[in-house]
């Protein structure tokens, strides 16, 4: 590992194997080992003979002389060359996501954050490290997260976003926002951590708002259907105008609100074949809709 036979390094200095910069690491290291204590798995850097540095995990150990004195220091060292590598490219990824990435550890404390998750949440990085994860959920819900926490991790399974939750994120100043949420799940040495990619959907939910207002306040009736032909929403007019409650409209086929749905059906079809956004405003008459028990609109004569 660092270059040097038995006869070179021994009897010599350990500051031969160590960069300028980290002479003053191995007496703290001595000093928790005289102290009765060890050190596991400490990263640092060691150079090797050629001049070349080396990353390393050390763990270091005490050696008892007799009484149990400790009377010097065992070290294994390992190469985490590779490691190092898989690391930087893991989180040359991490930084390169459009989304805030949260990684979380099985206890719920925060493992990693990317750079759109500062700020996102308004937190520097090593403010939110090792922290729970309950720091990022309103506060409202802190004391029922850990229980969905750890069901999650009972059970990791992908969750995509966009599923239909209505999630949100508090931010370093108590702000919370809209936010759509995906989880999935990693087996690192460190053990099992989930990965949650979070985006604020403020300016959507506004916009679908805005969008729904203007929806409303139409005084005539305005259906969205989709490819297929089923009802996806309506406004008040069009309640009001076919007696039948939302909840009942949505998902019933377009067509059954016309007394010629066949022609309905080719009509809606020809739009979407042709790509066509407008159509011109045709006249609609109301009548009792046999099948439904309800009036739906048909057009006149």
């Amino acid at each position: 590992m660092y270059g040097y036979t038995a006869q070179e390094a021994i009897g010599r200095s350990v500051s031969l194997i160590m960069p300028a910069d980290r002479l003053g690491e191995m007496d703290a290291i001595l000093g928790r080992i005289r102290a009765g204590g060890r050190v596991e798995h400490h990263e640092t850097v060691r150079v090797r003979k050629d001049g070349r540095t080396v990353p390393v995990s050390l763990t270091v150990s005490p050696v008892h002389g007799p009484g149990g004195r400790a009377v010097g220091a065992s070290s294994i060292a390992r190469d985490i060359t590779e490691r190092k590598k898989t690391q930087a490219k893991f989180e040359g990824l991490l930084e390169a996501a459009p989304d805030a990435m949260v990684g979380v550890h099985r206890d719920g404390t925060i493992a990693f954050v990317n750079h759109q998750a500062e700020a996102l949440f308004g937190y520097d990085r090593h403010e939110l490290l090792r922290r729970p994860i309950e720091t990022l959920v309103p506060q409202r819900l802190e004391g029922i997260h850990p229980q969905h926490r750890d069901k999650y991790f009972a059970n990791p399974q992908v969750r995509p976003m966009g599923v239909g939750l209505n999630l949100s994120g508090r931010r370093k100043d108590g702000s919370e926002f809209p936010a759509e949420i995906s989880l999935s799940s990693i087996t690192t040495e460190e053990g099992l951590l989930v990965t949650a990619a979070v985006r604020d959907v403020t300016a959507q939910k506004q916009a679908s708002q805005y969008a729904r207002s203007l929806i409303e306040a139409s005084l005539d009736p305005l259906v969205t259907i989709s490819v297929d032909g089923k009802i996806t929403d309506v406004n008040e007019a069009t309640i009001k105008a076919t007696g039948v409650p939302r909840e009942r409209l949505i998902g019933t086929d377009f067509s059954d609100y016309f007394t010629d749905p066949e022609n309905a059906r080719r009509g809606y079809r020809r739009v979407f074949a042709e790509g066509s956004v407008t159509r011109p405003l045709q006249r609609l008459g109301v009548s009792r809709h046999p099948r439904h028990g309800a009036r739906s609109l048909r057009r006149r004569p």
